[in-house]
């Protein structure tokens, strides 16, 4: 799971045209990086974004969801009102769980979304992975 940090600030910052071309270069480059044909990668809300990675191990994700962290920082949007770059940035939770060890879907997707708490709480502009993975 994918939150772009400050995204609230950018908006207020550079309009809500400025906010849509955000996006949509961030998820153009999430689709170029998560190339694989069962991957998913879909908007989650506002500026949340999640990647699905069936068939991932733990160290597998992580060292996607790094990828993408530079790949969005690299592409150098101007954010003026963020706290930590002036550059957009995006802090990421990973989750990995077989699901067969899952009592339902919604449970992984809390996984990722503590994860990604503790991501932004930790500083932002970085991973963080869930600490009970059962993968």
């Amino acid at each position: 799971m994918l939150d772009i940090d400050y995204f609230k600030k950018f908006n207020d910052r550079y309009g809500h045209l400025a906010g849509d071309e955000c996006l949509r270069q961030i998820g153009t480059t999430l689709k170029a990086i998560v190339g694989r044909t069962p991957d998913i990668v879909s908007r989650y809300g506002g500026e949340e974004f999640v990647v699905i990675l069936p068939e991932t191990e733990d160290s597998g994700a992580q060292a996607l969801a790094e990828r993408i962290r530079k790949a969005v920082e690299t592409l150098a949007i101007k954010h003026s009102e963020s706290e930590i770059s002036k550059y957009v940035t995006v802090s990421i939770g990973v989750a990995s769980a077989y699901t067969s060890e899952l009592s339902s879907p919604e449970q992984v997707v809390a996984m990722a979304d503590e994860a990604l708490y503790c991501a932004k709480e930790g500083g932002r502009n970085h991973i963080e992975a869930a600490a009970n993975n059962t993968k």
